[in-house]
C-alpha cells in the first residue's frame, strides 16, 4: 500500500463548497481550528510506501470518524448524510459538492482495524488541543480530575445456558453443511423445541423440568461435537476451520452457573465479560469496563472527557488508577495534582496516595477539597451522554480492539460536540456585541 495523499481540487464547472455554505457555521469554524496535519501524520504512520492504490485522504477518514460519533450515526447512516450534507463534505476536506460517495462503507471498518486504539487516540488528543486553543478549557482544568468507571455493553442478546447451547448446535450444523461434512443427525428441530421449553418451564417456576430440558440440550450438543470431530479427523484444513468454534462449543457444554473463572456469554463475541455494578435496575451488564476521566472544575466550554480507556478482565477499580493516570499525563502533557474517585477506588495502586481523595473521606479535608468532592458527581451525566448520544451504550465493533476503539471514539465525539456548542456561544456573543455597537449611536 502506498502513502495516503489528498489530490482533491476545485472543479471549473461547479461552484466550490465555500461559495454555497455559511462560513460562520460552527462546523466550518471547527474544521478551521482542527490541526489536520497532526492527524494526517498520526494516521499515515500505519501506511507503508509501496505499490498499490493510495488509501483515502486522512482528513476524510478522520472527519468521518468525528462526524459519526459526534452525531451518533451508524456507518450506513453516516454515508447517507454525507452525500446530502455540504457541511459534512466541507468538514472532510471536499472542495466541491459530491453527488456520490468517493469511498465505500466498508472503508471505515478497514481504517478502524488498520489504525487501532493508539492512533485513533489522536482524535481525543486533538479535541483537547482545540478546546485549549479556543479557550474552552484551561491548563488548570487538567490538573484536578475525577475518575470513574462504567460498563460499555456489547451488542449481544441476554445470555442463558439454553440459548447458548442451542446457538452452538446451530452454528456447528451450519458450518458442517457449508464445508460438506455429513452428520448422522443435526438435532436442529429437537434442540429448538428444548430451548423453548426451558424458557417456558423457568417462567412457570418448574425448575426440575427446565433442568431436564437443558440436560437434553447439552447431551445433543456433545453428540454433535463428537460427530464432527470424528468426521474431520485427519484433515488439517477442516480441523483448523472447525477448531475455534468447537472449542467455544465445548466450553458452553461444560460451563456451570456458579463456576469461577471466565465464561462464554456469546459465541460471536467470546471476549464479553459479566460485570456487576450494584445497580438495582441492571444487576449484571455484559461487555467491558471503561475508565472515564473528566475535570473536577467547571471549564468554560463544558465538562470535557480527558481520557477514556476500555479495561478488559473486569479489574478492580482501584487497581486501574495508576496506569490510567499515567496515560492521561502522557496524553495531555500536564501533571495531575489531585484525583477524586468514588469508594470503589479504596485500596488503589496510585503511588502518591496523598493526591487521591475518596468520597466520604474526612481526614485532611479542607474547604476547597470538600467543594471539589461535591463536584465529583459531575462525571455521571458525562457518562450518560457518552452512552446515549455518542455510541457507548451498545458497542457493535468486533473483538477487544473494537471495545477499545469505540470507547476512544465516543469520548472524542463527545468533546467535539461540546466544541460545536462552544463555537455557537462565541458566535452569539460576537453578534450581540456587534448589534449593541450598531444600536448605541442611535440612543446616544
Amino acid at each position: 500500500m502506498s502513502e495516503p495523499r489528498d489530490d482533491r481540487q476545485d472543479d471549473l464547472f461547479r461552484a466550490s463548497l465555500e461559495a454555497i455554505i455559511n462560513l460562520r457555521h460552527p462546523l466550518v469554524r471547527l474544521a478551521a481550528e482542527i490541526n489536520w496535519d497532526f492527524l494526517a501524520k498520526r494516521f499515515s504512520s500505519v501506511c507503508r510506501i509501496g505499490p498499490g492504490q493510495p488509501p483515502l485522504p486522512t482528513r476524510l477518514v478522520a472527519g468521518l470518524f468525528i462526524l459519526k460519533h459526534m452525531h451518533n450515526l451508524s456507518d450506513e447512516a453516516l454515508c447517507d448524510r454525507w452525500v446530502e450534507n455540504p457541511y459534512f463534505q466541507h468538514f472532510c476536506g471536499e472542495a466541491v459538492f459530491q453527488h456520490q460517495l468517493p469511498f465505500d462503507r466498508s472503508s471505515l471498518t478497514r481504517w478502524r482495524q488498520r489504525l487501532g486504539e493508539e492512533q485513533i487516540a489522536a482524535l481525543l488528543q486533538e479535541s483537547l488541543s482545540v478546546a485549549h486553543r479556543t479557550g474552552a478549557i484551561e491548563s488548570k482544568d487538567l490538573e484536578r480530575v475525577v475518575v470513574d468507571t462504567t460498563v460499555q455493553e456489547k451488542a449481544i442478546a441476554h445470555p442463558t445456558d439454553a440459548r447458548l447451547t442451542h446457538r452452538a448446535i446451530e452454528k456447528l450444523v451450519d458450518l458442517a453443511k457449508l464445508k460438506g461434512v455429513k452428520l448422522r443427525q443435526s438435532y436442529l428441530r429437537l434442540a429448538k423445541r428444548a430451548a423453548i421449553m426451558v424458557g417456558r418451564y423457568t417462567h412457570a417456576h418448574q425448575f426440575k423440568r427446565a433442568r431436564r430440558e437443558l440436560k437434553f440440550l447439552r447431551t445433543r450438543l456433545g453428540r454433535v461435537i463428537r460427530d464432527i470431530r470424528h468426521k474431520i479427523e485427519g484433515d488439517p484444513a477442516l480441523e483448523e476451520r472447525f477448531g475455534p468454534l468447537l472449542d467455544l462449543a465445548l466450553r458452553v457444554r461444560h460451563q456451570e452457573q456458579r463456576q469461577r473463572g471466565p465464561k462464554v456469554y456469546s459465541l460471536h463475541a467470546p471476549e464479553v465479560e459479566c460485570i456487576g455494578k450494584g445497580k438495582a435496575r441492571a444487576p449484571y451488564e455484559f461487555g467491558c469496563k471503561v475508565s472515564i476521566i473528566t475535570p473536577v472544575t467547571a471549564p468554560k466550554g463544558g465538562q470535557f472527557v480527558l481520557h477514556a480507556k476500555a479495561l478488559h478482565g473486569n479489574p478492580y477499580d482501584g487497581h486501574t488508577l495508576g496506569p490510567v493516570i499515567a496515560d492521561l499525563e502522557i496524553l495531555t502533557g500536564v501533571a495531575v495534582s489531585r484525583i477524586h474517585g468514588d469508594k470503589g477506588y479504596r485500596g488503589h495502586n496510585y503511588p502518591d496516595r496523598f493526591k487521591v481523595w475518596i468520597s466520604g473521606q474526612a481526614r485532611r479535608v479542607t474547604q476547597v477539597i470538600r467543594r471539589e468532592m461535591r463536584r465529583r458527581a459531575a462525571v455521571e451525566p458525562v457518562i450518560g451522554h457518552l452512552k446515549d448520544d455518542h455510541r457507548m451504550r451498545r458497542n457493535h465493533l468486533k473483538g477487544r480492539e473494537g471495545d477499545r476503539i469505540n470507547a476512544v471514539l465516543a469520548a472524542a465525539g463527545y468533546n467535539f460536540s461540546l466544541l460545536l456548542r462552544w463555537f455557537r456561544r462565541l458566535l452569539r456573543a460576537l453578534l450581540l456585541i456587534l448589534a449593541r455597537a450598531l444600536l448605541a449611536p442611535r440612543f446616544a
